[in-house]
């Protein structure tokens, strides 16, 4: 169990299209504004987890034409963030919008994210922790996974709304930023290539 912990934390605090945006909406809008998104995250990555524990992923991505056409669609619009992340203004502005992500726009960012499903992967395949029962498997893992993730997204939640209440010269903004989409573009290069 402990390896499984581990291996949990290590997988969902590592920069991520879902705590990458978490984290932009919190320095766009506040704390507060992101949380209805950060909820929506929470529950994408708990319907990416059913998918893929129920062998339903597994099932849509044997399917290569498929696979293919969500991969490019989830490629796309992940580049499409990294894009407005680099060109964005002289100030830190991790997602551009008009106004915050909402609570539909995290589950939806998580069902197309590559990283949500290798996560899920990795911890369904890699972990026995009650092999006699898949269903308490199941669920003990999606408890584990929950009670990491919440704080941990919390976190990077925070950490945006920090942000925006520092000032950065317009040079150290744009560093970040391509930092930020760069990181994003990486997502994807091992998305496509795993």
């Amino acid at each position: 169990m402990i390896s499984f912990i581990l291996a949990a934390f290590f997988l969902v605090v590592t920069p991520g299209p879902g705590v990458l945006s978490t984290a932009g909406v919190g320095a766009a809008y506040g704390f507060r504004a992101g949380l209805p998104y950060l909820s929506g995250i929470i529950l994408g990555s708990l319907l990416v987890m059913a998918a893929v524990a129920t062998g339903l992923a597994a099932f849509l991505f044997s399917y290569p034409p498929l696979r293919s056409i969500l991969l490019a669609v989830a490629a796309a619009y992940l580049l499409y963030i990294a894009f407005r992340i680099a060109t964005s203004g002289g100030g830190v502005a991790i997602v551009a919008a008009e106004r915050p992500l909402r609570f539909a726009n995290g589950i939806l960012l998580q069902i197309i994210n590559p990283k949500a499903y290798a996560v899920m992967t990795a911890l369904f395949t890699g972990f026995a922790i009650h092999p006699q029962n898949t269903l308490v498997e199941s669920l003990i893992k999606a408890a584990v996974f929950t009670a990491i993730s919440v704080p941990v997204h919390l976190l990077w939640l925070y950490m945006g709304a920090t942000l925006k209440r520092l000032a950065f010269s317009a040079r150290a903004a744009r560093r970040i930023n391509i930092a930020m989409a760069l990181a994003m573009v990486a997502v994807v290069a091992l998305a496509v290539l795993s």
